[in-house]
């Protein structure tokens, strides 16, 4: 995965990938100037994140997509969007949950079965896995945000059921993204490998 990690971005949609990630890195300054302590733990889990994708070789539209929402997830938490603006919460739980638990789910496959990595097809028992990875995520996130309110910032807003309709939105996301596997796990195809694969 390193190896992948490093490898330097040869077409325009991985560059622009990176330049995702780029601006995960200025938002957490961004957030850290502007508004303060509470920000820079939820721009850190998304840089995190966002770096998931290349260490997988995931295709470049997925990485983009994984880099933006979970951008769109940490700016939403920073300008309070989540309280001001109807549904947008479990929107946005929906998409990065499930995301999020695809990229869990080819993490344990990488390291469970590296050979098996390349051929990841949907099925009952990768449905059933993906989504117990998103949720298990979601329920992380929640937990996280509760502490957040008690120990750093009672602003965060933290209700029953809202953990509850995040979790529910979270869950059924991560198993959207159990039955679409096939597609998700496709490895990314760069010029050279292209070329590559011409010549063999």
């Amino acid at each position: 995965m390193m190896e992948t990690f490093r490898r330097p971005p040869e077409s325009p949609a991985e560059f622009a990938a990176d330049g995702v990630r780029i601006f995960g890195v200025l938002s957490l300054v961004i957030s850290l100037v502007i508004f303060g302590t509470p920000a820079i733990a939820a721009f850190s889990l998304v840089i995190v994140g966002q770096m998931v994708p290349r260490m997988l070789g995931m295709r470049p539209a997925l990485d983009i997509a994984v880099g933006i929402v979970l951008l769109v997830a940490g700016w939403s938490n920073v300008l309070n969007l989540y309280t001001t603006v109807p549904g947008w919460d479990l929107l946005v739980h929906f998409f990065t949950n499930g995301l999020v638990a695809a990229m869990l789910y080819l993490l344990f496959v990488r390291f469970t079965d590296p050979e098996g990595a390349r051929t990841v097809r949907t099925s009952p028992t990768v449905v059933i896995l993906t989504t117990a990875f998103g949720l298990s995520a979601g329920v992380f996130w929640e937990q996280f945000e509760w502490l957040a309110h008690n120990l750093v910032d009672d602003t965060i807003f933290v209700a029953y059921n809202d953990t509850i309709g995040d979790l529910t939105a979270g869950g059924l996301g991560s198993l959207l993204a159990g039955l679409a596997m096939t597609f998700v796990a496709s490895p990314a195809k760069s010029p050279s490998r292209r070329a590559t694969s011409a010549v063999s």
